[in-house]
């Protein structure tokens, strides 16, 4: 259940920060002296803009999400996290053809600068470190 409740909490912050934040009103702006920036950009490749085949990324997700599951009794949070965003995504670019992503840390170390994330993104990642942090259950 609490895998579930987070996976949808998620899914619906992500689709909440998307609707604020693609409007033709709003502009890019920076934050913390430069190190964030919100800026918008339509990702139509998967992640890290791999040329992945459109129907290759739902199909792995589709599969990734699918064996995400059987480990939620090991990090009930952790796979809600991964599910939620991983279920925002999905579900934005079956609807659209493309992901809408929107912060970037300009100033950060190495490559990381020129990549464009979502809350989505964020959320898998914080997933992924409940999930990695926590033991096998036996």
């Amino acid at each position: 259940m609490l895998t579930v409740l987070t996976a949808l909490t998620t899914l619906g912050g992500c689709t909440a920060a998307r609707w604020y934040l693609n409007r033709t009103s709003r502009r890019d702006s920076e934050y913390a002296g430069g190190r964030v920036k919100l800026r918008a950009l339509w990702n139509e490749g998967a992640a890290f803009g791999l040329g992945i085949r459109f129907d290759m990324v739902v199909a792995a997700s589709f599969a990734a999400l699918g064996a995400l599951w059987t480990q939620r009794k090991r990090s009930p949070v952790g796979v809600g996290l991964i599910l939620g965003g991983g279920i925002s995504n999905l579900l934005e670019r079956l609807r659209q053809g493309k992901v809408y992503d929107y912060v970037q840390f300009p100033k950060a170390p190495g490559r990381i600068k020129q990549y464009i994330f979502n809350l989505a993104d964020f959320a898998i990642l914080l997933g992924g470190l409940c999930l990695s942090l926590r033991k096998k259950k036996r």
